[in-house]
């Protein structure tokens, strides 16, 4: 006795093709579109204020009208102080660009630079003594 043999379905509809490769792009099909950095930056060449990646913007007000998209969406994202890394991360913009835009909104006093909160590197001794004697304790 022979088994049935089974047919193979068809797909009934082709997958789309993939579209042309860009001329600005990467090996990994990552579009990069310099135009778009060079207009959001304005074509900035002065001075930029110093930040670092864990600098922490907040915002002093609302975004007005005269504001680019890409700064309104960062005056509302910065209601809550984040660091230029998140800022950057959320509007994929690099770095470079994402300093233009930070200091822009600081020479129209929008936002606020503020240096990162530092942490003491170690504890005090005698408070780690005192907790360890605490916990003996119990």
């Amino acid at each position: 006795m022979t088994p049935p043999q089974r047919k193979r379905r068809q797909p009934t509809q082709q997958p789309p093709p993939p579209p042309p490769p860009m001329a600005g792009g990467d090996q990994q099909g990552e579009k990069k579109n310099p135009e778009r950095l060079y207009v959001i930056a304005d074509g900035a060449d002065g001075p930029r204020a110093e930040l670092d990646l864990v600098t922490l913007i907040v915002a002093r007000a609302d975004p007005p009208p005269s504001v680019t998209p890409e700064q309104a969406v960062l005056l509302r994202l910065c209601t809550a102080p984040l660091s230029v890394a998140e800022l950057t991360a959320y509007l994929n913009l690099p770095f470079s660009a994402m300093t233009v835009l930070i200091t822009e909104l600081i020479t129209a006093e929008l936002v606020q630079a503020r240096a990162p909160i530092v942490r003491q590197a170690l504890p005090d001794r005698s408070l780690l003594e005192a907790v360890m004697h605490g916990l003996q304790k119990l």
